[in-house]
């Protein structure tokens, strides 16, 4: 019994590695440098902003207002974000289906990072930047607050 357990779990992790390594393959590789600044979007007030870091380790968070796993993992940046001045995190938003839904999902999270609006041009898969703008670690779905802050070292 104990060995048939044992099995399944081990598949298990072998499978969900696979499916990982499947949907993160589109992503731009790690140490990419992003030398080219054509990431502008705008802000949820209207201001333009550039997806590029300023000196600081960059967490460039994809999120969906609809994503039921993005509306849990989001509260454990906003925990990061509090607890640690040298990390710039900035929210983009994609697949939503109006601007208010975005409003929305910052507002209710109480976000105090820039919460942008995606764009086609934007959806190019990173996640973290260096402070000399290269990606340094990728990732998809649930992410406790030790996973990111520990992807951001």
């Amino acid at each position: 019994m104990l060995r048939s357990v044992s099995l399944q779990l081990v598949f298990f992790i072998i499978v969900f590695n696979v499916a990982s390594w499947f949907r993160e393959s589109s992503m731009l590789a790690n140490d990419t440098p992003i030398t080219q600044n054509n990431y502008q979007v705008q802000r949820l007030n209207g201001e333009l902003l550039f997806l590029q870091a300023q000196g600081k380790t960059t967490v460039l968070y994809f999120f969906a207002p609809w994503c039921q796993i993005c509306n849990l993992s989001i509260e454990n940046l906003e925990a990061i974000h509090q607890k640690n001045s040298n990390l710039d995190i900035i929210a983009i938003a994609l697949d939503y289906g109006d601007k208010k839904a975005v409003v929305d999902f910052a507002q209710r999270h109480q976000l105090t990072f820039p919460v942008v609006y995606g764009t086609a041009a934007v959806k190019t898969a990173f996640k973290i930047l260096s402070k000399e703008n290269t990606i340094i670690g990728r990732s998809l779905g649930y992410s406790t607050e030790m996973g990111l802050y520990l992807r951001t070292l």
